[in-house]
């Protein structure tokens, strides 16, 4: 019989708050975390705003913050969640390390710009690149172990050293599927027995000139810079791309008895796990939705639920043309008659995209959802498109009876992950 996996802690770092009943609260309210950027001059950029975590620092869970001034910024947001989804599942360190590992879906950390800029500044001449110049520069300049703190696998290193997690642990980068396939993977170690307990989640920040540059050539970014809080708006006509955010969120996930035995706090099991890449482009998703339709079956399927059972979706809703539509026609083909009647939300609309963080974040809101029986809205919806003619709880919370949810995540390249968790029955 395969492992029962349960939430017994969660934890998160985010634009809408940076602890989950601060989160939960915001949402239900239909808060914006979008505002202008101030972590870096974005003045001169094609967009100015973002989805910045404010009013957070180390300290804020007890680290001592000269031994982390150099830790990246993914780093500290993924150390403040895990510590608090650590206390929260009561875990206290006498349990086997050897069964307690890490998975995170965890992006690179921030780049040194302005160390960048002045080694290129120093290394042209002219038409010419002095590469000797530049590596001179660059050994002046750049901090090592700042470099090496970018690496996006050094959160789950760090979080293992700091709970003393000595099973399995790894990192994944799927884009914006990265901490939901964690999530994922996570439960398979532990449903096939190769962990007891895994902190998974995810973290990222890419609120740099590096980050922003390449997601405004891509034109993916929203430049609705005179209304921050209305730049994010999925499944509305008028959308014009999403807001980046940052941040990170955690889960402890267990197996049931090794909870049970412990006498731990369940907030809900997980039932499903999907995974497929569309195999079509580096970064649309294809225009028929192969990948997130099969994705969502498969995850239906590991649960061994139907359509009719699923009271909510937490969509990937990014507020893009192509992925709003075809996660639209996604739903459809995977629930069929029961798509019209299924509500669905996307909680981006409210604190923005937190790429490789943003998977795990809105499963701990689903999570949220079965608890309160609440569902969170999507926020700036004002103008129905003819392609996204679902029910998206337009603009204000809804309570419903909620059992059962569908969290999708659908990344640059074609990565699929879907999540279905529900309330946990014995």
């Amino acid at each position: 019989m395969r492992r029962r996996v349960v939430v017994t802690g969660v934890g998160c770092v985010t634009p809408l708050g940076t602890r989950v009943d601060q989160l939960w609260e915001n949402l239900k309210q239909g808060a914006s975390g979008v505002s202008y950027t101030t972590l870096f001059d974005a003045s001169n950029f094609p967009t100015k705003i973002s989805a910045e975590v404010r009013d957070w620092d180390v300290t804020d869970f007890g680290a001592d913050p000269e031994e982390w001034k150099l830790r990246g910024r993914h780093t500290k947001f993924a150390a403040g969640a895990a510590s608090q989804a650590v206390q929260d599942a009561g875990l206290n360190g006498t349990e086997d390390p050897t069964r307690f590992g890490v998975y995170l879906g965890s992006g690179e950390g921030q780049q040194d710009f302005l160390g960048f800029t002045k080694m290129m500044t120093a290394a042209l001449h002219g038409d010419e690149l002095d590469v000797a110049e530049f590596t001179r520069v660059g050994l002046e300049t750049l901090h090592p172990t700042q470099e090496l703190e970018q690496e996006p696998n050094m959160p789950a290193g760090h979080l293992a050293s700091m709970f003393n997690a000595q099973g399995p642990n790894a990192n994944c980068l799927t884009a914006c599927a990265a901490s939901s396939q964690a999530v994922g993977e996570a439960v398979e170690l532990i449903r096939r027995g190769d962990a007891d307990v895994m902190l998974s989640g995810g973290t990222h920040s890419m609120i740099h000139p590096f980050g922003v540059t390449g997601f405004n050539l891509l034109t993916a970014l929203s430049t609705r810079n005179d209304e921050p809080t209305k730049a994010s708006r999925p499944f509305d006509r008028n959308r014009d791309g999403f807001v980046l955010g940052e941040g990170a969120a955690m889960l402890v996930l267990e197996e049931l008895e090794h909870a049970q035995a412990r006498g731990a706090r369940i907030y809900g099991e997980v039932l499903g796990y999907g995974s497929t890449a569309d195999a079509f482009r580096i970064t649309d998703t294809h225009p028929e939705g192969r990948g997130a339709t099969s994705c969502i079956q498969i995850a239906l399927a590991d649960a061994q639920l139907n359509a009719e059972q699923i009271d909510y979706i937490n969509a990937h809703g990014t507020s893009t043309n192509v992925n709003d539509k075809v996660e639209t026609l996604a739903i459809k083909k995977s629930l069929g008659d029961q798509a019209s009647k299924t509500p669905v939300s996307s909680t981006k609309s409210m604190m923005g995209h937190l790429i490789a963080a943003a998977g795990a974040t809105e499963l701990i809101v689903s999570l949220m959802a079965i608890q309160d029986n609440v569902l969170p809205p999507t926020i700036n919806y004002e103008t129905p498109d003819p392609d996204c003619d679902l029910d998206y709880v337009p603009n204000e919370a809804r309570e419903q009876p909620c059992n059962v949810v569908l969290s999708n995540s659908f990344g640059f390249g074609g990565q699929n992950i879907s999540l279905i968790i529900g309330t946990f029955r014995d």
